[in-house]
């Protein structure tokens, strides 16, 4: 009978292992940091940071569906400039509710996309920074969104 204890504890034990049920010791703590010191946050959790100024186009947009496609068409200048825009979702549904934008350079063809859901992150509130002048094609899709856009300058 104490073999049969005695495996059963074994059996026990090798399962409750096998589990990962057991817990090691405490990982080590790093201390605060002094108000000497500093502390290197990773350049990937930095987001770009600016202000905005001069407007070329500050629009709300609602989409109902994913046939909406509005469009706009402006002229941006040397300075350097970005793409703001804030989604409000209309639904508690993340798989249904999304925002793209895409702007192409109309001179050069090229393009870039952003957005807000499917494929792109859940951040309400997006900034990118921007480069190029020229003649500028917004192309806007979403579903069961309202976004707010600001397209322009930077500040300093």
């Amino acid at each position: 009978m104490n073999y049969r204890v005695l495996a059963l504890s074994v059996l026990v034990l090798a399962a409750v292992l096998i589990a990962g049920c057991t817990q090691g010791p405490a990982p080590a703590t790093t201390p605060a940091p002094t108000a000497s010191e500093t502390v290197a946050v990773p350049a990937l959790t930095q987001k770009p940071a600016f202000t905005l100024g001069q407007e070329y186009l500050h629009k709300k947009y609602s989409f109902t569906s994913e046939k909406d496609t509005p469009s706009e068409q402006l002229r941006v200048t040397n300075d350097p400039w970005a793409i703001d825009f804030t989604v409000n979702p209309t639904n508690t549904d993340p798989q249904y509710t999304w925002f793209e934008i895409t702007a192409t350079n109309v001179d050069t063809g090229n393009a870039e996309t952003f957005g807000y859901g499917r494929s792109y992150p859940l951040d309400k509130h997006q900034q990118f920074p921007m480069y190029n002048e020229g003649p500028y094609r917004f192309d806007l899709k979403g579903n069961r969104v309202s976004v707010d856009v600001i397209i322009a300058k930077r500040n300093p």
